[in-house]
């Protein structure tokens, strides 16, 4: 009894201390562009882009139908204001955004890539930790999908 009282006091303060601290993880060196593409998922199912050919890992690229400046112009403004998103570096072609969730602070990088001459946005979002998501990069993502096409609609 006196072992089950001393593990469950442990579980407790680690929770709390995961809880103040985070699991925020070392930013990856697969964050950026590689010859104009985004880095490839790992084998891990916690990752989704726009620019693989896993069936696993796949997600539709952010398409729109107005110039490129005002598609990037309103990811940007839905970002900033989206739960848990920082903007960590953008370029005029390029978004790397750090998504925390709200309970152990986990950390998602996503990025956002307009290749010259296309309508498309690419994405990658991939946890930094863990093997499984549970599909949590792959709905924020469709997520922001509809909140964009919506703040496109509504700005033209």
């Amino acid at each position: 009894m006196k072992f089950l009282l001393s593990a469950l006091l442990i579980l407790v303060v680690a929770g709390i201390g995961l809880l103040i601290i985070g699991c925020p993880g070392k930013r990856p060196k697969t964050i950026g562009l590689m010859n104009k593409s985004l880095y490839p998922c790992p084998e891990s199912p916690n990752c989704v882009s726009s620019m693989t050919d896993s069936k696993s890992h796949f997600i539709p690229a952010l398409s729109y139908k107005t110039d490129k400046q005002k598609a990037y112009e309103v990811l940007v403004n839905l970002l900033s204001v989206y739960p848990g998103a920082a903007i960590i570096s953008q370029t005029d072609d390029y978004l790397y955004v750090e998504f925390k969730s709200r309970l152990f602070r986990f950390v998602d990088d996503v990025e956002f890539y307009f290749p010259e001459g296309s309508s498309l946005i690419h994405v990658r979002s991939a946890s930094r930790l863990g093997y499984s998501d549970m599909n949590v990069n792959r709905k924020r993502l469709e997520n922001i999908r509809r909140q964009f096409e919506d703040a496109l609609n509504a700005s033209s």
